[in-house]
């Protein structure tokens, strides 16, 4: 596993480096440019959709084919490390092994969703994104797992079938919600939420040229508990597929502690970023959903 993280590592440095110079040079779109620094450009990126040829999207490779597929197959490895260790798969590895892979196979159900997102449609390729996806995500997100192959715990059925259970629903509601928004978009605001006419508020926004053009903002559904809910199953069901490990060592906890944090910085850059397209759209938005987690708490 370290040789193929340290392997890992200098082909996602190398590719950084390759895509801060075709930034430069041959930009695959007109959405690239420079900072003026060769160290931030390097981190950041300089092209937000770089490709090569005229099919192959490194964003979407890196991210999707690199990232979330590891993050798949490398637990499952670890589970069969711990069989050859102890001769049988915990059922804490289970649990983990299983939500994993279930949460991965949501995303790429909703895999066209994610190209709406924050990662997709405003952080360029670079160190952040691409190393992030290429070495991170293989280390960190599969560490829970990797920590069980050397501490099999064995958990009472009960209390193994409870924290199945509320992972699979976080899970679920993470998804539901996604989805939720993106019928709303596809259909332009004429699909049903939850069962009635979607509230929504009409956005109008002026692009880089001048053009003026229209976003819905929906504020029913999951969307109208609040801004980022979404992110609160998020980051439960990464704690349910950790918590199988116990409390014993903080290791295992390190990614849900990452995640959090990346989720709230990730929310508040949206607001902000938002704010400033949206402007007076954005405020009559708040009023309708003013909590950014949490209702009544945050």
């Amino acid at each position: 596993f370290g040789e193929m993280l340290n392997a890992l590592n200098i082909f996602g440095n190398v590719l950084c480096l390759f895509l801060t110079i075709k930034g430069y040079a041959f930009p695959s779109s007109s959405d690239s440019g420079s900072t003026g620094s060769f160290l931030f450009d390097y981190f950041w990126g300089t092209e937000l959709y770089p490709r090569i040829g005229k099919h192959f999207d490194i964003k979407q490779w890196t991210n999707c084919r690199m990232g979330l597929m590891g993050w798949s197959i490398l637990p499952l490895c670890f589970m069969a490390k711990q069989m050859e260790n102890v001769g049988y798969a915990s059922n804490s590895m289970l649990i983990c092994v299983v939500l994993t892979n279930i949460y991965v196979f949501k995303f790429f159900l909703w895999e066209t969703g994610y190209f709406c997102t924050m990662d997709i449609a405003h952080d360029r390729a670079g160190f952040y994104i691409c190393w992030g996806c290429l070495v991170w995500v293989p280390s960190v997100y599969t560490s829970p797992a990797l920590h069980l192959v050397q501490h099999p715990t064995n958990l009472s059925t009960p209390v193994a079938a409870a924290i199945a259970g509320l992972g699979v629903l976080m899970i679920y509601i993470n998804w539901a919600a996604d989805e939720q928004r993106k019928i709303f978009r596809a259909t332009k605001g004429k699909s049903k939420v939850w069962g009635k006419a979607p509230k929504f508020i009409k956005a109008k926004y002026e692009t880089g040229d001048g053009k003026t053009k229209e976003s819905l903002l929906l504020i029913s559904g999951w969307w109208g508990i609040a801004r980022h809910f979404h992110y609160v199953p998020e980051i439960l069901g990464s704690f349910f597929w950790t918590v199988p490990a116990l409390f014993d060592h903080a290791m295992p906890y390190f990614y849900v502690i990452f995640l959090t944090i990346l989720l709230f910085d990730r929310a508040y850059r949206d607001d902000a970023r938002c704010a400033a397209k949206y402007g007076k759209y954005w405020d009559a938005y708040k009023k309708h959903v003013p909590y950014k987690f949490i209702p009544y708490i945050l």
